[in-house]
């Protein structure tokens, strides 16, 4: 038996913020990150739409990107003195993913961060409150997931909380707030939403309910991922709805090694982070060509290619040519190709944040805590740490996957 989940309600659509009018409840606490939705009017109009419901608000602010575990536990202490029964997330994945967390401890402070790791195995929420997300960007896709990712910095390790449990109650998918995007981050938001999207395709778990919310996001992805970087406001629109697709697809189908290297890598060296969306466009055209070695995997990566109308006359050559589109679109967003000319911030440079002697020393550790990601399980062939550490060095120096 499978389980196909998603928040019992989704808003969409420019102005569908005022559904926060609808919600039912006496406190509301509102999550938000740096202060883009400040500045931009979003937050002031999320209050006072809450406020028109009749509820009391509280703001929890300055979650940063890529949220730790002490956030969260500071996040959480909030809660516990407000003690809100609407729990509203806005802005980025990092925001969402923070509070998520946060609503876990909240409803059983005794729960610890190892606890909420083990993967399908919270218990019931919603004891103390409900959640509604509402995300700025056109990636992470978390309004609508059963995922939350925090870093453990300590440990220099993103960890991802898998369970249906933190899914949202209610996502509000208004193109609006995702206007005011830097290119930089439309790129990279756009990129982990394509890789959402192939890897929840040719998941283990993939089914008759994800495919088509795969497939559509994927050639939404390709008709307006570019477009929006160059600040075409319809496709933004567009973009923002397919990163709600991908996610709908991929957190019933779940993912593969190219998040759990993602997650193993983006905070593993000194010099600085790997932005999760850019580490997902640099590794996916690697981790294709390693999958595709799997019959099954070829057969749907070539299906995919097929949807994308990119030719070819067999699974060979559609594999060649769905890799090829792929950089021509990391190309395209100034995402550079391997971990070796990543630069601060994401932009191609000459020299790059991670030194190859760091990433060689710290290799055998990044593999072997990849293997062990809640994303590894159902990706469709499974790696050795051999493989996994040939494979991570391909992504380091961009050179040909052939085992």
């Amino acid at each position: 038996m499978a389980r196909f989940t998603l928040p019992r309600d989704l808003y969409h659509g420019k102005g569908a913020l005022a559904a926060l009018k609808d919600l039912q409840g006496e406190r509301a606490i509102i999550c938000v990150g740096g202060g883009s939705m400040k500045r931009n009017g979003f937050l002031d109009k999320a209050v006072g739409y809450l406020k028109e419901a009749g509820m009391e608000v509280e703001l929890f602010e300055g979650i940063e990107p890529d949220p730790s575990v002490e956030t969260v536990m500071r996040g959480a202490e909030v809660m516990a003195k407000f003690q809100p029964d609407w729990i509203v997330a806005m802005g980025g994945g990092s925001p969402i993913d923070a509070a998520k967390a946060m609503w876990i401890k909240y409803e059983y402070p005794e729960t610890t961060f190892e606890d909420m790791c083990k993967v399908f195995g919270l218990p019931k929420l919603r004891q103390k409150a409900h959640f509604c997300a509402i995300p700025s960007t056109s990636g992470t896709a978390t309004e609508v997931t059963a995922f939350s990712i925090i870093t453990d910095y300590e440990k220099g390790i993103k960890y991802p909380i898998a369970d249906f449990e933190i899914t949202p109650d209610v996502a509000i998918v208004d193109s609006e707030l995702a206007e005011t995007m830097p290119v930089k981050l439309v790129a990279h938001t756009g990129m982990d939403a394509m890789t959402h999207s192939i890897e929840a395709y040719v998941s283990t778990a993939n089914c008759n309910y994800t495919d088509p919310l795969a497939l559509w996001a994927i050639k939404m992805i390709q008709e307006n991922l570019i477009k929006s970087y160059q600040k075409d406001s319809e496709a933004r629109t567009q973009m923002h709805d397919a990163q709600c697709l991908a996610g709908m697809a991929f957190s019933n189908a779940l993912l593969g090694i190219v998040h759990s290297m993602a997650h193993k890598t983006g905070a593993a060296f000194q010099g600085g982070h790997i932005i999760h969306g850019a580490a997902n466009a640099m590794y996916l055209p690697k981790v294709i060509r390693f999958n595709s070695k799997d019959a099954a995997a070829k057969k749907r990566y070539g299906e995919i290619a097929d949807f994308m109308k990119l030719g070819g006359n067999s699974d060979d050559e559609k594999v060649d040519l769905l890799i090829k589109e792929l950089r021509r679109m990391n190309d395209a967003l100034n995402i550079p190709q391997c971990i070796k000319n990543y630069g601060e911030g994401g932009a191609i440079a000459e020299t790059g944040i991670v030194p190859e002697e760091e990433f060689l020393e710290k290799l055998p550790d990044i593999a072997a805590n990849a293997l062990l990601d809640a994303c590894t399980g159902s990706n469709p062939r499974q790696p050795s740490q051999e493989e996994m550490e040939k494979l991570l060095k391909c992504c380091y120096y961009d050179t040909e996957v052939d085992f």
